[in-house]
């Protein structure tokens, strides 16, 4: 039986995001997006320059910060897609510390939409052969790992994160509200 990875390996990421993930962030607001459930959050914030830069240190603290649906979306966009995309299909470059972080919610989103469809597309159209090739070394320690194990990884992140940011979007919907009576 021919079976086609990549199709395979594309489908299970993109069932995913199609049927459970991205429809569940359609109604995501600003308020929302940038809400700290605990004190001492990693979030998205506005630097001095009004650019909007992330939290984050290196090494990262043990246990890490709680972050914000904006943290974790910006992680989405940057380290699980648009990094790997340029890297492997293309891409524009990207990284931490240049990339414009979005201040709103619908921002965030359109980069989300825009980094999946690159790495979607990307995946899409590798080969059974393209899939067997070592990552190479912009995947430094696991540059020797086939390409097949990278797309197992961003779908797994993929959903993984982005079943975090359903859960801060449950817990959201469910906080006590001061304002009530």
């Amino acid at each position: 039986m021919d079976i086609d990875w990549s199709k395979e390996l594309s489908e299970q990421l993109d069932w995913h995001w199609t049927q459970h993930l991205r429809p569940r962030l359609d109604t995501l607001a600003d308020d929302e997006y940038l809400w700290e459930p605990v004190e001492d959050c990693w979030s998205i914030r506005p630097g001095e320059n009004g650019a909007f830069t992330i939290d984050w240190a290196y090494p990262e603290p043990s246990p890490p910060p709680v972050t914000t649906i904006a943290w974790r979306l910006a992680h989405i966009i940057i380290g699980v897609f648009a990094m790997r995309s340029a890297s492997h299909f293309g891409g524009p470059p990207v990284d931490y510390q240049t990339f414009p972080y979005a201040g709103s919610a619908k921002e965030a989103l359109e980069q989300l939409d825009d980094a999946y469809a690159r790495w979607r597309d990307g995946v899409r159209g590798l080969t059974a052969v393209d899939l067997a090739r070592p990552c190479g070394e912009a995947e430094g320690p696991y540059a020797e790992y086939p390409l097949a194990t990278l797309v197992l990884h961003i779908n797994r992140e993929a959903i993984h994160h982005g079943a975090e940011v359903l859960l801060l979007r449950d817990l959201y919907r469910s906080r006590p509200r001061t304002d009530r009576v």
